[in-house]
């Protein structure tokens, strides 16, 4: 009677789940919740209850098991967490941390080798998870307390603090490896890594040719010999074609190279920079901008990239945008070239926050004084007061501003003194040029040759003529 009741009750369970699995689904996240809300307050039993009654709901998500294996080791029943860790990534063979979380128990429990498996699975599926290569060094440093001669362990450490950008650790590992055994492949290879990090392509190349010597099948280091000298090939090619002034093939072969490994960070910040020189070469500044930010984020502290950006700024006359990078550049290397390009970048924004004058007039800065002469008529005849006298108020008081800065303009520009004083970012307050008490008049008076010497006339609703005496 008691096995019929059970048989009942299973019946009674699933048939819901047929019937109803988004529910079930829904129900087993607010478990999933509730735990991690326990294992938060470090309550680890009560964390592993919720998780058990998700993984009842919903026994094909990794996710549970694997949450349930971190609760397990936290109370320390690693063989358990083992097993949960494992179903984890049978269901989801993609879940990082499933394979983490197996090879941690199986150091736990003695299995070094398995745990080196899944700790390398780990780390092929996303090699650029930084906490993945962190928590596999943590792991192998353990390790190697209790194995200090074992190379497999050492050279996935050493490999983790290359990803990690840890070249220097990375390097003094792999060498420990070869003092004692130089023809250990892994250890050449992992000694090529570094330097292909770190732009010494070159180099890298022939620790990879060394490692595969070694073991011919060596994928990793076949990968990566592969990419090194597809990269320097590009970036080669690139640098010959912009010295040939070929800048469109020099901006196809940056960007191909550019596609090669997008983990050589210092080489690809070396590649935008190229790219964004080219860029500027070809007058698309706001490209090359992108260019150089794109290189500095990879590595701040390049200051090729910082510079070439804050050429572009100064050509858009963004300069603040410019102020700001050679003062980044200025406090790096403190030499007489970068502070003077901070100071022209510095005169630059002083001047872009005065009236511009050339702007007012639509001339150019190196117009002519008969340009400029012309210039002033034109606007002066456009923006004068009597020709809008029928015009609203807001109408008129805007054109009787726009007047008055005519004036000031052709007052300063025609003037060979002012406008020196005024181009080389002078105050022009300093030697009695001040334009508070300015009559825009009187220089039109002069200009056309005094009273009576035009008059505005309508021909017609909207329409003026000037009448010269």
């Amino acid at each position: 009677m008691a096995a019929a009741a059970e048989c009942d009750v299973v019946m009674a369970a699933t048939e819901p789940e047929l019937l109803d699995d988004e529910e079930a689904k829904r129900e087993a996240e607010t478990f999933k919740e509730q735990g991690n809300a326990y294992y938060a307050k470090k309550d680890y039993n009560e964390a592993y209850n919720y998780y058990t009654k998700a993984i009842d709901m919903c026994p094909k998500n990794a996710s549970y098991y694997g949450n349930r294996a971190a609760t397990l080791m936290m109370l320390g029943r690693f063989r358990e967490a083992l097993g949960d860790a494992q179903q984890s990534v049978r269901l989801d063979d993609s879940f990082v941390r499933g394979h983490l979380r197996e090879g941690k128990c199986h150091l736990s429990l003695g299995n070094a080798m398995a745990a080196c498996r899944s700790f390398q699975r780990a780390l092929e599926l996303d090699h650029k998870n930084a906490q993945a290569q962190q928590e596999v060094v943590f792991c192998m440093d353990r390790a190697l307390e209790f194995a200090p001669a074992c190379h497999r362990f050492k050279i996935l450490k050493a490999e983790c603090l290359a990803m990690l950008g840890r070249y220097p650790e990375a390097q003094s590992v792999a060498s420990d490896i070869l003092r004692m055994d130089s023809t250990n492949a892994d250890a050449l290879y992992v000694r090529g890594l570094c330097l292909y990090y770190e732009d010494c392509i070159e180099k890298a190349v022939q620790f990879f040719v060394q490692a595969l010597r070694m073991a011919p099948d060596h994928e990793k280091a076949c990968i990566a010999c592969r990419n090194a000298k597809a990269l320097k090939a590009k970036k080669e090619d690139g640098n010959k074609a912009f010295k040939e002034g070929n800048y469109k093939l020099a901006y196809e072969l940056y960007t191909e190279a550019l596609g090669i490994d997008p983990n050589n960070i210092k080489t690809n910040a070396k590649l935008y920079c190229n790219r964004g020189t080219v860029n500027s070469k070809l007058r698309k500044l706001d490209d090359a901008i992108e260019d150089c930010t794109n290189a500095v984020k990879l590595d701040d502290t390049y200051i090729k990239a910082y510079l070439r950006r804050a050429q572009c700024y100064m050509d858009t006359e963004q300069y603040e945008e410019a102020v700001r990078d050679y003062e980044k550049v200025y406090q790096t290397e403190k030499t007489k070239e970068h502070k003077q390009l901070l100071k022209n970048a510095q005169l630059e924004l002083k001047k872009s926050k005065r009236k511009d004058y050339y702007k007012i007039l639509g001339v150019d800065k190196n117009a002519s004084e008969d340009e400029i002469k012309k210039a002033y008529r034109k606007r002066a005849l456009m923006h004068h007061p009597d020709r809008h006298s029928g015009a609203s108020a807001e109408v008129q008081k805007e054109e009787e501003k726009k007047f008055k800065e005519v004036g000031e303009a052709f007052t300063i520009l025609s003037d060979p003194k002012k406008k020196t004083r005024y181009d080389s970012g002078q105050d022009l307050d300093e030697e009695g040029m001040n334009m508070g008490d300015f009559d825009p008049n009187n220089i039109f008076k002069a200009f056309f040759g005094g009273p009576g010497g035009f008059s505005f006339e309508a021909s017609g609703p909207g329409s003026f003529f000037f009448q010269f005496g």
